[in-house]
């Protein structure tokens, strides 16, 4: 009889863990960044209860070839906010200037407080490879934050995580000196159109800013229909079904992958927790089991 109670008091409490919501901090350079990379995997998690954090560590004011810096930052912060309507989520931003983004003890510590204070379970940052020097300060400061949660003087104000995050990368597509190594890959097929309205949200940048520095301002449509579907041909229809599929198998039947049309991957950071593949479906309650 004591066996059976200890048992069950075990199974509860393990239930109770697992029934706890998650807590997911993505942490981009710029005011899109999380949304064009994990908008997805966000929508998934706060439909599902569990809590999400975006975090921008620069205002986004140099991103536009019209506005000038403090109106844009202004309109930026709206999208923003605009989005965390969307996802029903937070969405904070550091307000470092846009292109002067560095991996200073100050950006440091202010982002060890964010992990720290979110108490979060899963951080997703930008690898530090890539073409924007925002991105890889980005990178940079939350790897070096990653060992520095758990160390009580590095955060007088707060509390340390005894427990270490997981630490993800968001994909990209530079391969030199190593390319991205998709480890985690969930299928967001259920939630494109909420991604696709928080990429819309930003129109700053897709209709305007990047279409002007790519060179097909011309092409951007002015009506809300074609402006939905220029946000499809552009952010949709590069379906990364092929691309990740190996590293999905891992993950969905070939069965499963049939109806898939949409993924999000991430790859695992060294400097975090290394989770397993029982750890990996916890964290990921919305993998198949």
């Amino acid at each position: 009889m004591k066996k059976l109670l200890f048992f069950i008091v075990v199974l509860f409490a393990q239930f109770a863990l697992l029934a706890q919501p998650l807590r997911i901090i993505v942490i981009g350079a710029h005011p899109d960044d999380c949304d064009l990379n994990a908008g997805g995997i966000a929508a998934l998690f706060a439909q599902m209860g569990h809590q999400v954090k975006f975090v921008s560590l620069t205002n986004g004011n140099k991103g536009h070839h019209a506005m000038q810096p403090d109106a844009l930052a202004a309109r930026r912060k709206a999208e923003m906010l605009k989005v965390a309507e969307i996802l029903g989520i937070e969405y904070d931003n550091l307000d470092n200037p846009d292109g002067e983004l560095m991996p200073t003890i100050e950006n440091r510590k202010a982002v060890i407080k964010l992990i720290c204070d979110w108490k979060a379970d899963i951080v997703m940052t930008h690898r530090t490879n890539d073409y924007h020097p925002d991105h890889r300060n980005a990178g940079v400061i939350v790897q070096d934050a990653a060992y520095m949660v758990s160390v009580p003087l590095m955060i007088p104000d707060g509390e340390p995580l005894l427990k270490a995050p997981v630490f993800l990368y968001m994909p990209d597509r530079f391969q030199k000196p190593a390319p991205f190594s998709p480890d985690i890959v969930v299928d967001i097929t259920s939630v494109i159109e909420k991604k696709l309205d928080i990429i819309a949200a930003h129109e700053s940048q897709v209709f305007e800013w990047l279409p002007w520095n790519g060179g097909y301002i011309d092409r951007v449509p002015q009506d809300a229909a074609g402006r939905r579907q220029f946000i499809v041909d552009r952010y949709a229809s590069r379906s990364n079904v092929e691309r990740f599929r190996e590293a999905a198998l891992k993950w969905y039947t070939p069965a499963q992958l049939e109806n898939c049309r949409y993924l999000e991957a991430f790859e695992i950071c060294e400097y975090g927790s290394i989770p397993n593949k029982e750890r990996i479906l916890q964290l990921f309650p919305m993998l198949p089991r």
